[in-house]
């Protein structure tokens, strides 16, 4: 039987990789570090698709839409969406870190500057600034920024629909383009399955086991559950909700549709190296016009971070709890503002919002050294946050569709029985 990756058969096949990687990395611990090149390979193949769908979308996407005013309504309502549910988010979190206080009775000890922070202390918001444009857009390409290339790759489509007849040839090719590394993702998905339970079982097996993760849980649960709590309150109420009132589409039904994708995110803990998949699941699986879809998903899978917003918030009032920091209400609205910013900076790459979590802390004077307090299970928090940040971003493609609708993909064939 021909496995077709928008059908529920391939959704099974899905979810037993990642139940078995659970399986094998929580049982056999470190022996699961060998099957790690599986993983490597389904992700390294999902990345070789990002910078050449990124682009083609971006550029089709902003083309399609014709009339540059049409863009100017496009875009301001699809970053007010991104700007209202991330701040929804770290409202939240601050509101839940405050009632439950999962660092009261934390000792942080002699904890040092992690390593992945290291050298991050004079980060700011106008690195953040300054990533948007880059000198040099092949580097920017090679080293995965998304970011600098959404920016040059909206300038570069919104040029082209200026060129009239002499534009055309080239958005035709990245049309073509478009359509061709859509079928190339058909192609790496069939991948997925083992390529899931790769990076799941080694993840598990290069942290110990379930024994030593276990033994972190113990340590710092409550601040794994209050960040748990208010992801599952977002992702199962609130953007549900925003669907449903606003997209007028069923939740529940909508995210069967966006399951692959929802599956590759938590596996992968990388919103970029899943947007293919994304794109995939929300026009062939849930009919979402190609327009809303080319143009929200790539800019929502780089400053769309519901879930990193949500995290950076109760990891850093956690922080101040743990170190004996008392913060006052003007200093939780500086919170507020820098963790709904430094996500929109934060790339979807895995841990990316460690980094940015500096800026965060920096802004009210917590030290660094308490990102060691949750460095030991933030692995495993990233996977949870990450599937809410692609999450959110098919929602938003959804609500957009209905307001500004576009090119509907045909519905897929039935899988053959």
């Amino acid at each position: 039987m021909r496995l077709n990756t928008t059908g529920n058969t391939f959704l099974g096949f899905l979810l037993v990789g990642i139940a078995a990687g659970l399986f094998c990395g929580w049982y056999f611990g470190p022996s699961m570090i060998s099957v790690a090149w599986l993983g490597t390979l389904f992700l390294n193949a999902l990345k070789m698709l990002i910078v050449p769908l990124v682009v083609s979308s971006m550029i089709i996407g902003i083309a399609s839409m014709g009339d540059v005013r049409k863009i100017g309504r496009v875009g301001g309502t699809t970053f007010l969406y991104y700007f209202t549910t991330t701040g929804i988010s770290v409202l939240l979190g601050i509101l839940l870190v405050n009632l439950i206080r999962p660092g009261e009775g934390v000792v942080l000890g002699d904890a040092s500057i992690p390593q992945v922070v290291a050298g991050k202390q004079g980060i700011g918001f106008s690195d953040l600034i300054l990533s948007l444009i880059s000198p040099n857009i092949v580097k920017s390409a090679a080293e995965l920024q998304i970011l600098p290339l959404i920016v040059f790759s909206l300038i570069f489509g919104g040029v082209l629909t200026t060129l009239g007849e002499k534009g055309q040839p080239v958005l035709k090719f990245f049309d073509g383009l478009n359509e061709a590394l859509m079928k190339m993702v058909r192609l790496v998905m069939i991948l997925a399955p083992i390529g899931v339970f790769g990076l799941i079982a080694s993840k598990l097996g290069e942290a110990g086991g379930g024994d030593a993760v276990w033994v972190e849980l113990i340590k710092i649960g409550k601040y794994f559950m209050t960040v748990l709590i208010g992801l599952g309150i977002h992702a199962v109420i609130i953007l549900p909700l925003l669907l449903l009132l606003l997209a007028r589409r069923s939740p529940a039904k909508y995210a069967l549709g966006m399951a692959p994708a929802l599956g590759t995110a938590w596996s992968t803990a990388s919103s970029s190296a899943t947007l293919p998949v994304t794109i995939e699941c929300t026009e062939q699986r849930n009919q979402v016009g190609r327009r809303s879809s080319l143009f929200v998903l790539p800019i929502g899978a780089t400053i769309n971070m519901d879930g990193t917003a949500l995290y950076e918030a109760v990891a850093a009032i956690f922080i101040a709890q743990a170190t004996g920091i008392a913060l006052g209400p003007g200093q939780q609205v500086i919170i507020f503002v820098t963790a709904t910013l430094a996500a929109i900076g934060a790339a979807g790459i895995p841990q990316a919002g460690l980094v940015t979590m500096v800026i965060v802390l920096n802004a009210v004077g917590l030290p660094l050294e308490g990102i060691g307090l949750i460095l030991a299970i933030d692995w495993f928090l990233d996977r949870f946050r990450t599937t809410v940040n692609v999450w959110g971003d098919s929602v938003g493609a959804a609500i957009l569709d209905r307001f500004f609708p576009g090119d509907h993909i045909p519905e897929p064939d039935k899988e053959p029985a």
